[in-house]
């Protein structure tokens, strides 16, 4: 199955450019809606803000629902101190070393914007005798603010308060042998395999022997994107990521699908009937188990919702922090979302 790669990191770069930390998510949604716009196919936004692209398949009432989240890992502020600095409250799950030295932006609720950098406390060895041993938690980092300020006052006036969101720079790169660099490519990664197998499917006409749902969420960082799933569906795929490292099966060059995470096992006759596709269409797959993983699939379980449930994505490496993946494991899991639309 042929693809434009250059559609994809088209679609990538751009979701990758727009901030959406959980809760702060209208920007992001409002180009997709753009996107969907241009494809001209039917989409609509549910009240919590998460958007549906629904395409008629010839079994209308066996519906399939794949889903991927467009909210990332981000910070609010917490406190103004005296000294001008801001502590920060982290939004979703990540490790505060991974955002050391960062460079990040504070959004404010009067949509002012305003660059920084999160530091430590204590950011100069030449001055503190245990920055290297402080331990890396909230309370130890800070935003140091590029503006001349020199205290809390100061920080008040232009406009900056408890609850403003604190974006992170997502430094992206894509390299010329196809590797992608970036922050928040879980799970923007899977927002642009979305983008690019809509349109896939919309262009080519594809004719679907079921009605397939594309749910973009907006909270699955936080824990509750998949709580609200389209109505009459029966099997629910969350794609997401695949986390490789060390003792796990997953990698960057393959699409990589979850057996176990920490909500349980997913459905074993959907696991099989994904890993057969794989094997029949000769797409590049990985069969892997997550112990600190939840997906958007785990909160609709939660939620009470009666579907059998899935977990597929590409490989991302050093997940919630600086990550890392690959064209192979994009394409990969875009040929088996596109087959398994196909799918009798």
């Amino acid at each position: 199955m042929m693809h434009n790669l250059e559609k994809i990191k088209y679609y990538l770069s751009n979701i990758l450019a727009i901030a959406s930390p959980s809760g702060f998510t209208s920007n992001i949604m409002d180009y997709i809606k753009e996107e969907l716009h241009l494809l001209n196919v039917f989409y609509y936004t549910t009240n919590k803000g998460s958007v549906v692209v629904k395409i008629d398949g010839e079994n209308k009432d066996y519906i399939k629902t794949f889903s991927c989240h467009v909210d990332t890992l981000g910070a609010m502020v917490k406190e103004i101190k005296c000294s001008g600095t801001l502590s920060l409250s982290p939004i979703g799950g990540f490790m505060m070393n991974s955002i050391e030295g960062e460079n990040c932006t504070i959004e404010t609720i009067e949509d002012k914007n305003f660059s920084g950098t999160i530091q430590t406390i204590k950011p100069s060895i030449h001055i503190h005798d245990d920055a290297r041993d402080l331990k890396r938690q909230p309370s130890n980092m800070e935003v140091v603010l590029d503006e001349k300020i020199n205290s809390k006052e100061d920080v008040e006036k232009l406009g900056i308060s408890v609850g403003d969101f604190i974006t992170f720079d997502p430094r992206t790169k894509f390299t010329n042998n196809g590797f992608i660099k970036s922050r928040h490519l879980d799970d923007k990664a899977s927002t642009a395999i979305f983008l690019y197998a809509i349109k896939h499917i919309s262009e080519n006409n594809v004719k679907l022997p079921y009605t397939v749902n594309f749910l973009f969420t907006n909270y699955e960082e936080v824990g509750h994107g998949g709580s609200s799933i389209p109505e009459g569906t029966k099997e629910f795929i969350a794609v997401d990521m695949g986390a490789p490292g060390t003792g796990q099966n997953s990698s960057e060059y393959s699409v990589c699908i979850c057996a176990k995470d920490s909500s349980g096992p997913y459905d074993l006759e959907l696991r099989k009937r994904l890993t057969n596709i794989c094997k029949v269409k000769n797409i590049s797959y990985k069969t892997d188990i997550y112990p600190h993983y939840g997906s958007d699939a785990s909160s609709a379980l939660r939620a009470g919702w009666d579907v059998k449930t899935a977990l597929i994505g590409t490989g991302v490496y050093a997940s919630h922090g600086y990550e890392r993946t690959h064209m192979d494991g994009i394409i990969s899991t875009l040929n088996l979302i596109v087959n398994y639309c196909m799918e009798n």
